[in-house]
């Protein structure tokens, strides 16, 4: 994957090469993602490294080295099993319930199916907040990412907006491409999910509304989100 890291003042100079190779990068990271999450159980672990590989690439414009990339899949295996068991349970009960509502084998109507559909969109946009924190922490710490997740919707309810309405849509596209496409489309929608969520880290946002027990000031945390720092500081 080639870098994209070019003088603040070069975006007036980027032409279609530059977006074909951007395209290109992307489709690659999909494909990529999707091969290493075939086994299932490897599922979390390669979202999170995909995730990771690019918040890299939005924050530096290059791409990890593929010995970080392998070192960030490998120790994030473990991890990463519970995480794909929990996704793949709760999306085949989701997709059961909707189908056996929208085909009436189960009794509630509309109504009951359009609630079931509003659920499905707002724990997909959860989800896809989670993944794009889970890269901001090196592809792993999922249940620290969920904490942060969970604790920043809450704040700020709206955050669910547009990373659901980008699952919404890839969920979509998904259905009507080609399934060959599908990889790909992968790919995109991570970057999309990147694009959309604050520059911010969740944790980050989270913990600048909280007061420092000491001096009740409000403290905030560095770009990883491991390290607290006052809130006067300046952020990277």
């Amino acid at each position: 994957m080639a870098s994209r890291a070019e003088p603040a003042d070069s975006d007036a100079r980027r032409d279609w090469r530059d977006v074909v190779r951007d395209a290109a990068d992307l489709a690659l990271l999909g494909i990529l993602l999707t091969l290493a999450a075939l086994p299932l159980l490897t599922a979390g672990a390669a979202v999170g490294t995909a995730s990771a590989a690019l918040h890299d690439w939005t924050r530096t414009g290059s791409w990890p080295s593929a010995r970080t990339t392998v070192r960030r899949f490998g120790r994030s295996v473990l991890p990463g099993a519970p995480v794909s068991l929990l996704a793949l349970g709760v999306a085949g009960l989701l997709a059961a319930d909707l189908a056996a509502l929208a085909t009436g084998r189960v009794p509630g109507g509309p109504v009951a199916l359009l609630v079931t559909a509003l659920v499905t969109a707002g724990l997909a946009g959860y989800a896809g907040l989670v993944v794009v924190e889970v890269g901001g922490n090196g592809g792993g710490r999922w249940r620290e990412a969920a904490r942060s997740t969970a604790r920043a919707c809450l704040d700020a309810p709206t955050r669910w907006a547009a990373p659901t309405g980008v699952v919404a849509l890839a969920g979509l596209l998904a259905v009507l491409v080609t399934p060959v496409a599908v990889p790909i489309l992968a790919g995109y929608t991570l970057a999309a999910l990147h694009a959309v969520t604050n520059r911010q880290p969740i944790a980050a946002a989270v913990t600048s509304r909280r007061a420092d027990r000491a001096g009740g000031r409000p403290v905030a945390v560095d770009p990883a989100g491991r390290r607290s720092v006052p809130a006067h500081a300046e952020l990277p």
